[in-house]
């Protein structure tokens, strides 16, 4: 019974690790170092405690960050709700699957579980975690896209190539922080 718990959660695992690779840290290496001139005048950074640069000239993974963060800051004015639920998807990941670590582990020392079930059990719900940041990725995705479409209006950056770069670096950043921490750990 363990294997078949084992290998149920490796599969959403896996297609969860290469997903965050394929639609996050790969495009964040490949136009994240791009450096990207922006109008401050137009440009608009997000006003919580969050800490932001206030340079014209910043490097794409920058921007994306910020306007990632200003998508989010936007969607919890106009949609708290949906905001709320995924940023307890998060907090699940967060907390989930340390904790079932702690308890297998009580369980392999008090001889309630052996080994493969410990393991089996913390990457179940490792996995669990992974599933439910993938499934709530969708609305912050469609934040990213709202506020890009008033980045693009707007005409923040002068060159179309930088604006692009910086809207694909913050969908990227979207993907990169999807998963639980404990799978960044393994993935860098």
């Amino acid at each position: 019974m363990w294997r078949v718990i084992l290998m149920f959660s490796l599969i959403p695992l896996v297609a969860a690790m290469v997903a965050r690779w394929w639609f996050g840290l790969r495009v964040l290496t490949e136009n994240g170092g791009r450096p990207c001139k922006c109008d401050l005048a137009k440009w608009v950074p997000v006003s919580t405690g969050v800490e932001v640069s206030q340079k014209s000239e910043e490097s794409a993974y920058e921007f994306g960050r910020q306007l990632r963060l200003r998508a989010l800051e936007d969607w919890q004015e106009q949609d708290p709700k949906a905001a709320r639920a995924r940023a307890s998807s998060k907090r699940f990941g967060m907390a989930v699957p340390p904790l079932s670590g702690v308890v297998a582990i009580m369980a392999v020392v008090v001889a309630k579980i052996p080994a493969m079930g410990a393991i089996s059990a913390i990457l179940a719900a490792t996995a669990l975690s992974a599933v439910l940041g993938i499934l709530s990725l969708t609305p912050e995705l469609a934040a990213i896209t709202r506020t890009a479409r008033r980045l693009r209006e707007a005409r923040s950056f002068p060159r179309s190539d930088d604006e692009e770069a910086v809207i694909r670096c913050a969908m990227a950043h979207a993907w990169k922080e999807t998963l639980p921490p404990i799978l960044g750990l393994l993935q860098k």
